[in-house]
């Protein structure tokens, strides 16, 4: 009899922590969507419509700030660790591993991500990253994730899409990272600013179509938030200086919870984007992160 009580009360504080911890959540699933290279001197000017519509129907800035240099590896390392290059010891373009030391590191040797952060607040959550740069897969912590899949098949983008579709439907993750590479391939082959630059942005935006209908299909759209957003932008056919066409990115929140067509004049930087997604699933920051929360962007 002691037994059977001790059973059902311990049951019983397993469910109670379970509510618990999903009643700390602002929403059950983030898609992040990462568009490399999309500066946001070209969001007024870009045929998105359905990037457009989650600006509409959320919140958004177009004057989020990277990281310097205004390069790749560094700034998605901020994005996903909360702090600076001058914390996670990223540094460069194509960095892999830390140039300087990092400031703090989790029990996987990686400065502290919001991946980890979430693992280690429910260890049973479906956290997905999908990406075409190998790079992302040196700074989001891939033991942290229970799905990991680097896309190689050509073309990418179209690939990519099918895969995060599959995923989404099969697994509704908790949390997923999707990245294209791209704009940025074409703003180095035809330039920022270009008529190819803003056909590659019409383009994505139908991927990025693809990914919201997936969202619809897997019974998810009324729990999930989506975060449309960039590394960094460009100029002429480079990237990685000090100009606002380079150091100025979109980040773009729609979905539960979120005010509708509202433009935040707050300003924002790179590594506050990974302080917001913590606040959506009630995590902690550690005490290394300085990014902050964009709470002004909830009802």
């Amino acid at each position: 009899m002691k037994i059977g009580k001790l059973f059902f009360a311990l049951a019983f504080l397993m469910l109670f922590a379970d509510a618990s911890m999903a009643a700390k959540w602002k929403a059950k699933h983030v898609v992040l969507i990462g568009l490399d290279g999309w500066g946001a001197y070209s969001v007024e000017k870009a045929e998105m419509p359905n990037v457009k519509k989650l600006m509409a129907e959320g919140s958004y800035t177009l004057k989020k700030r990277s990281v310097l240099p205004s390069s790749s590896a560094v700034n998605w390392a901020s994005m996903y660790m909360g702090a600076g290059p001058e914390l996670h010891g990223y540094t460069e373009w194509g960095s892999q591993t830390p140039e300087l030391p990092s400031r703090v590191v989790n029990k996987n040797g990686i400065f502290p991500t919001v991946f980890s952060l979430l693992r280690e607040s429910d260890p049973k959550a479906e956290i997905g990253c999908i990406c075409e740069w190998a790079g992302i897969r040196y700074v989001c912590d891939t033991l942290a994730l229970s799905y990991d899949k680097h896309i190689t098949d050509k073309p990418q983008n179209p690939a990519t899409t099918k895969c995060a579709v599959e995923y989404i439907k099969r697994a509704h993750p908790a949390l997923v990272n999707i990245v294209f590479d791209e704009p940025d391939h074409v703003g180095h082959a035809e330039g920022h600013d270009t008529p190819a630059y803003y056909e590659k942005l019409k383009e994505l935006d139908g991927y990025v179509g693809q990914i919201i209908q997936a969202v619809k299909d897997a019974g998810m759209s009324d729990e999930t938030i989506f975060i449309v957003t960039a590394d960094h932008g460009g100029i002429k056919k480079g990237h990685g200086g000090k100009t606002m066409e380079e150091m100025e990115t979109a980040f773009i929140i729609s979905g539960k919870g979120v005010k509708k067509g509202y433009e935040f004049e707050e300003s924002m930087m790179q590594f506050d984007c990974a302080s917001t997604i913590a606040y959506i699933f009630g995590l902690k920051q550690p005490q290394v992160w300085i990014g902050r929360p964009m709470v002004q962007v909830f009802k």
